[in-house]
């Protein structure tokens, strides 16, 4: 009596993809290694020999030093500024966004789908079309209310929750809907109202695309310039991190050194959120696809 032979499945990829994934990586990596090793040059040194290693690393903590403490390039507000947008944007993107998810998921009715629909057909236009009807808008209201909106936090805050919250709702409306109908019911049941059934039940199973949402926007809004460039405008008290490393290329001088020191540091900060979050963004981006 013959045996069968179990058949091990195949465990090991081709060397060749491997290759060719070892290959990506080093393209993916190679602009954040440029940008490194020039941040630790003088600019003669950057524009003399760009691809050579730095002679003296020290040169760039001495850049970074003299980025962040020179009140005329005011950096160090900047990044607070930035850090000050972000954080405000996301807070109430994800906190508006998931309620309005969760109100057209559980909300099966004709309006609810139709503004759904609304806000999902908004995400295909281009922020061309409408950044200069928004400056006329924001300098209307400004005059009618007093509420100042250009040149200030209001405004620009403003701007990107209008901007990120339709992705935003769509990504929520997908993980929404994986959610058992029945834990709500039981919640009510208990006699919480609908907020309470909200943010009790239903916001702590949101986790992981809270953080999906958080670092896609979060990304978007720390790296954008013309959105800040419109609203803020250039020489502005308030100024973002992509403003002030663009202050650097003048008409007829750029400060190589400074300009790449100051995109490592803009760079830092969304590398640690991501770090600590992408088991989350992968497992957010599933769900909501898949439900």
């Amino acid at each position: 009596m013959s045996t069968a032979k179990a058949i091990k499945p195949k465990t090991t990829w081709p060397v060749g993809l491997e290759i060719a994934g070892f290959a990506l990586f080093l393209v993916v990596l190679m602009p954040i290694f440029l940008v490194l090793i020039n941040a630790s040059k003088d600019v003669f040194a950057v524009t003399n020999s760009p691809l050579a290693l730095p002679e003296d690393w020290s040169l760039l903590w001495t850049n970074i030093t003299n980025i962040w403490f020179d009140e005329n390039i005011r950096y160090q507000s900047s990044f607070f500024s930035s850090l000050i947008i972000t954080l405000a944007s996301l807070l109430f993107i994800n906190l508006l966004s998931a309620q309005a998810a969760w109100v057209m998921a559980r909300t099966q009715t004709k309006t609810s789908k139709i503004i759904f629909l609304v806000l999902v057909a908004s995400m295909v236009i281009p922020f061309q079309i409408v950044m200069l009807p928004l400056v006329t808008w924001f300098r209307s209201i400004t005059v009618t209310t007093g509420i100042p909106l250009l040149r200030s936090y209001w405004g620009i805050i403003l701007a990107y929750i209008g901007f990120g919250t339709p992705i935003s709702i769509f990504m929520y409306h997908g993980f929404v809907k994986g959610i058992p109908l029945e834990l709500e019911e039981a919640a009510s049941i208990d006699g919480c109202s609908g907020l309470q059934t909200f943010y009790l039940v239903v916001f702590p199973i949101l986790k992981p695309i809270h953080a999906t949402v958080a670092i896609l926007n979060g990304i978007w809004i720390w790296n954008d310039y013309l959105l800040p460039l419109i609203v803020l405008g250039k020489g502005n008290q308030i100024m973002t991190v992509p403003l002030a490393v663009a202050n650097f290329a003048g008409a007829f001088v750029k400060q190589w050194d400074f300009m790449l020191a100051a995109v490592l540091m803009a760079m830092i900060p969304v590398i640690i959120a991501f770090l600590f979050a992408q088991k989350y963004i992968v497992r957010g981006m599933t769900a909501g696809s898949i439900k």
